[in-house]
């Protein structure tokens, strides 16, 4: 049985910083590209940061850019979303996800975070930013 938890949401100041952890079981997170979402309150969820399972690139949506960094540990089956100099906007619940076969945050022109229905998802973590 596949199993995704998040863990180290929590309430941070505007500019602070916060580790978002992905631990995987019944699932080799090394063959596949994880995907960090978010949700806020009243909004759609949106993707946040792809890494796949092999190339060094990672990808980012434009509204966390240069703030945020993902990594894999491979050998802890886990995946970290390192996020900085956080903002009011950023507060949502966020979540790790993945799907069966799929490797990749992009085919060509094709987006996964964007279109594709990924099939394993953890339970989500909060992370409040707030004075």
């Amino acid at each position: 049985q596949v199993q995704l938890v998040e863990s180290g949401g929590g309430l941070v100041q505007p500019g602070g910083s916060l580790r978002l952890s992905c631990a995987a079981s019944g699932f080799t997170m090394e063959t596949h590209a994880i995907v960090w979402f978010r949700q806020a309150p009243g909004k759609e969820r949106e993707w946040v940061s792809c890494i796949p399972s092999s190339e060094p690139r990672t990808y980012y949506a434009n509204s966390v850019k240069g703030r945020f960094t993902i990594s894999r540990d491979n050998p802890e089956n886990t995946v970290y979303l390192h996020m900085s100099s956080l903002k009011v906007a950023d507060t949502a619940v966020y979540y790790c996800a993945a799907a069966a076969g799929i490797s990749d945050c992009y085919s060509g022109d094709y987006s996964y975070p964007d279109n594709y229905e990924y099939d394993y998802w953890g339970q989500g973590t909060q992370v409040t930013v707030s004075s």
